[in-house]
């Protein structure tokens, strides 16, 4: 997959700048497919130049004019043809803190904690924002309220994806604590 559906899909929330695409990125899209902004900003124009969005430009006062991004017919098609076909090859893990936690025997205890408590740190911090985002979506209504009633529920089960993973990444942390601290004696 391209980042070209990534940015398809969060423009099916409306028309958005750039920089609003970056934010929905930052909060909603990054646990299963990031981008920094210059990728999205040259994606964009590419998208444009296949005619699956279209632009037009925001003049501002005191600020910079900026360009709204939407989908067009084209686009939406697209999408939605995306969204029907199966996955290429399932879900593969790269992450480096793997490595290292695979290499650990030969590393200090204290340095493989301290890299736990870091992924620690950031899953909760995660969470945070996620659980944001999950209080403004339902806007005080309840899960199945939310689910039976909304426009749009993708965002929503993505989110819930989202915190599933990081919520599982806090499991496991605290896992690889207990048998980092029980181990520490024999090392």
């Amino acid at each position: 997959m391209s980042l070209k559906y990534a940015v398809l899909a969060a423009l099916l929330e409306g028309e958005a700048s750039g920089y609003e695409l970056s934010k929905v990125f930052d909060v909603s899209l990054a646990n299963f497919w990031a981008s920094t902004p210059q990728q999205l900003y040259r994606e964009l124009e590419r998208l444009e130049r296949d005619g699956l969005v279209e632009s037009r430009v925001v003049r501002q006062e005191r600020r910079p004019d900026k360009r709204m991004f939407m989908l067009t017919v084209k686009g939406r098609e697209d999408l939605c043809a995306f969204a029907a076909t199966p996955p290429r090859r399932p879900t593969a893990i790269r992450d480096e803190l793997l490595i290292k936690i695979q290499a650990m025997d030969a590393a200090d205890p204290e340095a493989v904690s301290a890299l736990i408590e870091e992924r620690a740190a950031w899953s909760r911090g995660k969470l945070a924002r996620y659980q944001r985002v999950r209080d403004r979506l339902l806007a005080g209504r309840d899960e199945e309220e939310y689910l039976r009633e909304a426009d749009r529920v993708g965002p929503y089960l993505t989110l819930m994806g989202g915190i599933a993973f990081e919520e599982e990444n806090l499991r496991w942390c605290e896992r690889v604590r207990d048998v980092v601290r029980q181990r520490a004696p024999l090392g």
